[in-house]
């Protein structure tokens, strides 16, 4: 029933292409991201509606993405978030499914809390291990091709929000699951949370940012790499999570409460 309500609401937006968006494309950005339970989902869209418009891909407003994460043996890149480190890094493969294109990207985090977004278009999400895929690591990330493996893997269903000023995205992840690509390989599902993600050129005023702020919703700080390595491998090191995760189950079951 609810689905069915999203779906109705996303109608009802104005549309902007693939190629339009490409002139958004923040490669360089300050991202704020929020979580909110999948009921309040139309309440937000509606709230937006007239300040945003929404991308369509080939006629969809509700785009397929997957993910398969790298990370080292250790899992270093997880570690770093996890330790609060503020200069981190993330690479990751994904899949955007309604586009036919596959990306191997490096995100990095500064000290500032600026997000640098770099990608090589790849043939498909497993040629990570091609000589150009390792040349490009080599160039752009710290860690060395040959420590990386794969970690997890992530599919959800994205909305893509473009202000009409044209000056930041909003994304909204939903249908979440996760399944750790290790021997045993666990599977969790997040049916019932949707994560927001705020991409801006810098810290500046967001229509966004005012309707959240109304609708008590507030920044949640936590990758999805790391909520769903948290929810998969149940032998992970988590204590400075524990927290957020308190807070995201409390989101899904409704309950509005927030520290």
């Amino acid at each position: 029933m609810q689905q069915g309500i999203v779906y109705k609401v996303l109608e009802e937006f104005s549309l902007i292409s693939l190629a339009e968006m490409e002139e958004v494309r923040l490669m360089n950005r300050v991202d704020t991201k929020y979580a909110i339970s999948l009921s309040r989902l139309p309440e937000v869209l509606r709230g937006l509606q007239s300040s945003y418009y929404m991308q369509e891909i080939n006629g969809s407003r509700l785009n397929a993405y997957r993910t398969v994460y790298l990370d080292t043996e250790t899992r270093a890149m997880y570690l770093a978030h996890h330790n609060g480190y503020r200069v981190r890094e993330k690479i990751r493969v994904r899949a955007y499914r309604d586009s036919q294109s596959v990306f191997l990207e490096v995100k990095d985090k500064n000290n500032k809390g600026q997000t640098r977004k770099r990608r090589l278009e790849l043939p498909d999400i497993m040629a990570y291990k091609q000589d150009d895929a390792e040349t490009f690591l080599h160039t752009n990330s710290k860690y060395r091709p040959a420590t990386l493996l794969p970690s997890l893997e992530n599919n959800f269903y994205r909305i893509t929000l473009v202000n009409k000023r044209k000056s930041e995205r909003l994304t909204i992840d939903l249908n979440l699951s996760f399944r750790s690509l290790t021997p045993d390989s666990v599977e969790k599902r997040l049916d019932d949370l949707v994560i927001i993600e705020l991409k801006q050129q810098g810290f500046q005023p967001s229509f966004a940012k005012k309707l959240f702020s109304e609708l008590h919703i507030y920044s949640l700080s936590l990758s999805k790499y790391c909520l769903g390595t948290v929810m998969t491998v149940p032998e992970i090191k988590n204590n400075l999570f524990k927290k957020k995760m308190i807070r995201i189950n409390k989101i899904r079951k409704k309950q509005y409460e927030f520290f």
